[in-house]
């Protein structure tokens, strides 16, 4: 069964980080581009972040750029977005998502492109 598990949710104060892992379980990552999504209350899920199978190439949404940086680890099957500067309108629960692509520059903002869904982590800013 293709799993994707995530963890490193949490409560932080304004300014702190957090990292979010999604690792896969029940097939490899290497040929998949991964796309972090986030859904606050209230709100529709949107993009947020997105990382080729290669990890050449990575895409931010304006609202997190240069505060959140997408890696993977391939050998260990994870990906990673590393959140810095974290804002309470950060907020929201997020989703990691994967789909099979042989491009190695391939990386979209979109959900509908993605076939495997994380179950989602609990992001919390607040003083």
């Amino acid at each position: 069964q293709l799993q994707l598990v995530q963890s490193g949710g949490g409560l932080v104060q304004p300014g702190g980080s957090l990292r979010l892992s999604c690792a896969a379980s029940g097939f490899t990552l290497d040929y998949y581009a991964i796309g972090w999504f986030r859904q606050a209350p209230g709100k529709e899920r949107e993009g947020v972040s997105c990382i080729s199978n290669s990890g050449g190439t990575t895409n931010y949404a304006d609202s997190v750029k240069g505060r959140f940086t997408g890696s993977r680890d391939n050998a260990k099957n994870t990906v990673y977005l590393q959140m810095n500067s974290l804002k309470p309108e950060d907020t929201a629960i997020y989703y990691c998502a994967a789909v099979r692509r042989f491009t190695n520059y391939y990386c979209s903002g979109y959900q509908e492109h993605y076939d495997y869904w994380g179950q989602g982590t609990q992001v919390t800013v607040s003083s």
